[in-house]
Order: structure tokens, then sequence, then C-alpha cells
């Protein structure tokens, strides 16, 4: 397993800034590239994915398990999936034929009715080709700036996602030669955490892309280059970022470390 650079605690969230729908301001310009990661990148990804586009970020979202797993009618009979070539539409439509009472109150069928506006199915991170332009998810929400297939940060939604990715990049053996920064913010896997942790990703995005928007001011292009000698700064900034974003939501336990695309 993967050991953590840095970790820290989260809070509940009582003094959140700029994060709440409408009372939230977008100051414009840059914006930091984020890709956010769950199980079955169904709830918790999906969640802050459409929370982050709507704020105007460049936004990907991965899940990291082996199937696509959702409740079923008990829990030794979920339904199973393959990542990468169901749709969140077709999802909707089999569990609504199957039985529709049940997964309007569980809130599957809102879930996958939220998840299918944002983009067309369930994505594997083992399968993400790093840095292939993604030219078949231009219709996704925040799919604009994102094209290249790079992110800046990602961001997970559970420890053991967290484990996969870096896992999976160490694996890879960073042929990018590019900084990436893994969060991991722990969020139970039900409706209503996954609505509180949306809110407390996009507060930390917020966070984040203040600070790299400060340090890019000074060499746009440089910065742009993505290098790690020309962001040491900014990565230097953001186990303090994370920290004092923790004093705000602590009840949301994150683990941060740098690794390489």
């Amino acid at each position: 397993m993967a050991q953590p650079q840095g970790q820290a605690g989260v809070n509940g969230g009582a003094n959140q800034h700029l994060t709440l729908g409408s009372e939230r301001v977008d100051p414009g310009g840059f914006k930091l590239k984020f890709c956010t990661v769950c199980a079955s990148n169904q709830n918790r990804s999906m969640e802050s994915h459409l929370r982050l586009a709507m704020a105007g970020y460049p936004v990907i979202s991965f899940g990291t398990g082996s199937l696509v797993r959702l409740p079923g009618p008990s829990i030794d009979k979920p339904n199973v999936y393959q990542f990468n070539k169901t749709s969140y539409d077709s999802m909707y439509k089999e569990l609504e034929d199957k039985d529709p009472r049940l997964y309007r109150a569980n809130g599957i069928l809102n879930m996958l009715g939220r998840n299918r506006n944002v983009k067309w199915g369930p994505e594997r991170w083992q399968d993400w080709q790093i840095g292939a332009p993604r030219i078949t998810q231009t219709n996704d929400k925040g799919s604009e700036g994102v094209e290249g297939g790079v992110v800046d940060i990602v961001i997970t939604c559970e420890e053991r996602c967290w484990d996969a990715v870096i896992d999976d990049l160490h694996t890879r053996g960073g042929q990018l030669n590019r900084p990436v920064h893994v969060i991991n913010v722990d969020i139970k896997d039900n409706h209503e955490e996954a609505f509180v942790g949306g809110r407390a990703i996009l507060d930390l995005a917020d966070s984040l892309n203040k600070v790299a928007a400060e340090h890019r001011a000074v060499n746009p292009s440089a910065f742009d280059d993505a290098s790690s000698s020309h962001r040491s700064d900014f990565d230097e900034r953001v186990p303090e970022i994370i920290a004092e974003w923790q004093d705000r939501w602590p009840n949301l336990p994150a683990l941060w470390t740098l690794a390489w695309f």
C-alpha cells in the first residue's frame, strides 16, 4: 500500500467560503485542471465532478474498481456493470424497468439521472491513457480544458482509491515527467455525504486555484509548461493550503502526496 507524504484532519464545514451555489463568486481567469475519483464513478466522484464543472473548472472523473457496482434488491445482489462500456442512461432505464419504486426510494435513479447529464458513462482510472487526447468526451460537462488528457490535481474520495491511483501512477513510471497532486478527501459513500463532500472539494479547488493563479501571474507561460521547476513554489504551498482547508472541514479526513504523470 502506498504511504502518504502528508496527512491532516478535515472539517465539517461551518465556514465554507465562496462555495454555496448562488453565493459563490467565480473570480474567472486561470483554472487548474481537476480529476475526481471514487470506486465506481457513480456517486462521490460524480457529485464533485458536477460541482467543479458548474464552477467553471476543467474536470474529468474515474472509478478505480474492477467493475461498476450499484445497490440491488439485497446486499448480496448488487447490480454490476462494466466500465467504459455501459452508459448511465442504459443503467437508468434498466433499473427503472426492474423496480422503479425501489430504485427511486434508494436514490439510485436520481443519481443516474444526474450522471447521464454530466457524461456518457463511468470510466476506469486504470484504463485512462494519460496524455492522450480525449476527443470522444467533448460533450462531457467540464471537458473544455482537459482535451489534452492531463490534469493538475487528482482528488479521490476514499483511501483505497487514493492507494489505487498512487500505485497505478508508480507502475506507469511518470513518463510525461509532469507533477500531479493526489489528494484524498474521505467521504462516506451515500448521497448525503457525497453532497457535503462535493461542497468541500469545490472549496478546496477554489483555495488551490487562488494560490496557483497568484504564482502563475509571475510567469504565465512557464507555469503553464507544468514542469516541476516552474511550479515548485506552488507545489510547496499545497500542504499548507490543505491544512487551512481542513480547519474548515474537520469531519473529512484528508491525505496528500505529490506524484508524476
